[in-house]
């Protein structure tokens, strides 16, 4: 089984318009295609975004029946499948049945006047399950029951693809998450640590498709440390999901003031940060100024450094976001911002207030 990657992400949204709006409007993303009850897709509403190499799907529910109506009710809109490319979609769920894994979708082959694409479905982790999508002709944008739109005016593409999904599972269930995708759908564990800071702890396993094209980043809080926001996810979102996800691009400040000229609000990071930014994690290719201003985080690692930046969530749970990643070198995730970004609130704090308070009510991440 070769999984080659990403196809798409699809999102149980309550409107899928209005979550368009702000996926297109804001982030950039452009229409390609929507379908309903008169293109064949019964009790929903759907609409495929793309950007670069970067499709999502949004779909909302027409009746309390649908599953997306269900998902909604219970975790808020969020990301309900994970479609992965896959060059034999019959061949590949076989193989993964084989291997534990439990089918949603036998495979099926759907066709139009111009592609033929052929997919299948199998549970995943929680309420997620994983798309398989086989791409036999033509049509690199077609998904069943959906209508192509007309093409909007070109935009530059300040995005590239997706990096990774950030998925929360609940305590004592990462070792067995991580099973599953090594033995079921042959990923590899590349990547373990366990970070802890101001009394909160995560442990985290990052696990990759062979290609390196399909990256899972799992975390799990430490029960025995207070609760952060990984415990604030499972609670408001009920269960395992999809926390955020990484968008990776070539030019992160092009992207942020893009971004945020389309009014697209981005979490904040203290000054105190950048104090000592480059005797942490060495000379910086360009202006630690200019990422002052855009408040960008910067790690290492062994192979290089990485640039990133965090959304403010635009929903209601505040359960779901998206992260901007410039790569250059690097192959972690940024890890080592979190005890940065709390040394340099603390060094805020005390400078705002000498007589001192409580850090652990100002620090939740």
């Amino acid at each position: 089984m070769d999984i080659r990657g990403i196809d798409h992400i699809e999102l149980y949204v309550d409107d899928a318009h209005q979550a368009a709006a702000y996926f297109g409007n804001a982030v950039g993303l452009r229409p390609c295609s929507q379908g309903g009850p008169e293109t064949g897709l019964t009790g929903q509403r759907s609409l495929l975004l793309r950007h670069a190499d970067i499709r999502l799907l949004l779909t909302s529910g027409l009746t309390a029946e649908h599953p997306a109506a269900e998902y909604v009710r219970r975790h808020g809109d969020g990301i309900a499948v994970v479609a992965l490319a896959v060059d034999d979609a019959a061949e590949a769920y076989a193989e993964l049945l084989a291997r534990g894994a439990v089918g949603e979708l036998p495979p099926t082959t759907i066709t139009s006047a111009d592609a033929e694409v052929v997919i299948a479905e199998v549970a995943g982790f929680a309420d997620v399950r994983h798309r398989l999508v086989e791409r036999r002709r033509g049509g690199g944008d077609f998904l069943p029951g959906l209508a192509e739109l007309p093409p909007v005016g070109a935009a530059e593409n300040l995005l590239v693809e997706i990096d990774h999904l950030a998925v929360c599972v609940p305590p004592g269930q990462l070792a067995e998450t991580v099973r599953g995708y090594r033995e079921v759908f042959g990923f590899d564990e590349i990547f373990h640590e366990y970070v802890e800071v101001d009394g909160q702890a995560v442990n985290s396993t990052v696990v990759q498709s062979r290609s390196g094209r399909a990256t899972l980043v799992l975390l799990e809080p430490d029960t025995r440390r207070r609760a952060g926001q990984i415990d604030a996810f499972l609670a408001e979102h009920s269960g395992a999901g999809v926390q955020h996800i990484g968008l990776r691009t070539d030019d992160i400040i092009a992207a942020i003031r893009a971004l945020r000229q389309r009014g697209v609000r981005f979490a904040h990071t203290p000054a105190a940060y950048y104090d000592d930014l480059e005797s942490r994690v060495g000379q910086i290719n360009g202006s630690v100024d200019q990422l002052r201003e855009f408040e960008v985080l910067v790690d290492r690692d062994h192979d290089g450094q990485l640039l990133q930046i965090f959304t403010e969530s635009m929903h209601v749970r505040r359960t779901f976001f998206l992260e901007l990643i410039e790569r250059r070198g690097a192959r972690t995730f940024g890890s080592g911002n979190i005890k940065a970004l709390y040394e340099a609130k603390e060094r805020e704090l005390a400078v705002a207030s000498p007589g001192g308070f409580a850090v652990t009510q100002e620090v939740t991440g």
